[in-house]
């Protein structure tokens, strides 16, 4: 991020003290800021015309300061039925939570007060990713549950190398890093410039595909994909706005490259998925989002996945699914994550990198594991995660994104004092295929201002648990014994 966009985000973030005062949550702010910027934008643009005429940026400047909270209310009502595709999804179901008239124009003189000349050259993709970035960062906003950083996205992209001719995913789209990233990539590794009338149909309408289920990140999502450049119809290419683990998510095409971070915890309410097509029936999100990613993977297609440390090892159902996921796909690649790099410091995660086979049996051979948790740096506001962190990893990665034998015999296992090791299918299925595995004594520890908050202690006990009572549910159900849902 530049100078210039880092000085604009932190003009825009102060605002929200503005906002708090009125009442508006850290979410609420973003949201809102987005409702402004893209009039805003859309002026600076010169795309005004994607907005009805009278419900413009200059239309809400013009309005006398005290009716202008009114105006600005029936503007985003009519946005919502009026704009364009776009502009509809954007401003569905919009509401505004500014409550007082001198809030809702004090935002407005200071947003016009921008460098907005400066924003356009350094790009309002960076700008708008920046804020996005900075309601991750804060706690007490919950945003870093969907917000990946981005030296991780950035890692991962990297070793995958998308490229024209891939057909990219991410069913938990969030805010939509990963697509933005993986369009970079692309971008700066092929040559637009040189491609075909056909190659760039392909490019706008057939290449980046998400799907989102909360409406306000949904239209953060959507906003941030047309500030980069992307466009997201949801006939075709973009982020749709709906539940991967309902039939909604049958409706994504195979992909040939699938990016993603699905969820923690368990499905809203404590319910089953409704997608008729999982083999596994099980409420915990990652495991059914695992399947969706290796079932909507083509023959040959490629995938890397953030997951928790609870489906490297969890029984029954959680074993079941791991078996049948290195049956059908080669996971030839575990990246141990360092603690902290999210907002819940306790969330120990992975990134598991696999390939779709062609057959559908006997796919993974061996796994490696690169352990970047032991003896890690306390990741947080005193020590910020950088693309330089994974560095080595991507070296000992190496340049095949597939993970073929071939790629495998060149990589280097550094035994049982360095961070890369190689372990034989045969081995996993012995330990009960877990795939939790660890060699390296971790000498740090955690500091007490670095300890989760009680709350995120307390989800994770919750999730643990619920993982106990689906194991014990398995085993009676194995014994023939009628389990009885609690509370039913």
């Amino acid at each position: 991020m530049s100078n210039v966009t880092h000085d604009i985000v932190g003009k825009l973030w102060n605002l929200c003290n503005l906002l708090k005062d009125d009442g508006v949550t850290y979410h609420q702010y973003v949201t809102e800021l987005t409702y402004l910027l893209f009039l805003k934008m859309a002026k600076e643009t010169e795309t005004e015309s994607q907005l009805p005429s009278g419900y413009r940026w200059d239309d809400l400047e013009t309005q006398p300061a005290p009716l202008r909270l009114d105006f600005y209310k029936r503007l985003l009502l009519e946005l919502g039925i009026r704009g364009s595709r776009l502009v509809k999804e954007i401003f569905a179901n919009a509401s505004s939570f500014i409550k007082k008239p001198t809030t809702l124009s004090t935002l407005v003189t200071e947003i016009d007060k921008l460098d907005w000349f400066s924003a356009r050259q350094e790009g309002l993709g960076d700008l708008y990713e920046g804020l996005l970035e900075k309601n991750a960062n804060e706690k007490k906003s919950g945003a870093g549950q969907y917000f990946t950083p981005r030296p991780l996205i950035d890692s991962m992209v990297a070793v995958m190398k998308p490229t024209l001719a891939d057909v990219i995913q991410d069913p938990a789209a969030g805010t939509g890093g990963f697509l933005i990233a993986a369009n970079r990539y692309l971008r700066e590794h092929g040559n637009p410039d040189a491609w075909t009338e056909a190659q760039q149909r392909k490019y706008r309408r057939g290449t980046f595909y998400g799907m989102e289920h909360v409406q306000d990140t949904h239209r953060l999502a959507l906003m941030n994909l047309m500030l980069h450049g992307l466009e997201s119809n949801s006939e075709e290419a973009g982020i749709r706005y709906g539940d991967t683990l309902s039939p909604d998510g049958e409706a994504l095409p195979e992909a040939t490259l699938i990016l993603t971070n699905p969820p923690f915890g368990t499905k809203k309410g404590g319910g089953l998925p409704t997608r008729t097509d999982f083999t596994f029936s099980t409420s915990n999100k990652q495991f059914c989002f695992v399947q969706h990613i290796y079932r909507g993977l083509k023959a040959g297609g490629r995938a890397a996945v953030v997951l928790p440390d609870n489906v490297l090892f969890e029984g029954n159902v959680g074993k079941s699914i791991r078996a049948d996921l290195m049956d059908k796909c080669n996971l030839h690649t575990i990246l141990r994550l360092p603690t902290g790099i999210f907002y819940a410091q306790g969330v120990k995660t992975n990134v598991l990198f696999f390939t779709r086979g062609q057959t559908d049996k006997g796919n993974t051979q061996e796994v490696w594991v690169y352990d970047l948790r032991a003896n890690m740096p306390q990741f947080g506001k005193r020590t910020v995660l950088t693309r330089e962190h994974f560095k080595e990893f991507e070296d000992a990665f190496g340049s095949d994104p597939l993970g073929q034998p071939s790629s495998l015999k060149r990589r280097n296992d550094t035994g049982e004092t360095g961070r890369f090791r190689k372990f034989t299918r045969e081995w996993i299925a012995e330990r009960g295929d877990s795939l939790d595995i660890s060699w390296l004594k971790d000498d740090s520890s955690e500091s007490s201002d670095e300890l989760p908050e009680p709350a995120v202690l307390a989800r994770l006990a919750m999730a643990e648990l619920e993982g106990a009572f689906e194991d014990l549910r398995g085993i009676l159900t194995e014994l023939g014994e009628e389990v009885e849902e609690v509370g039913a």
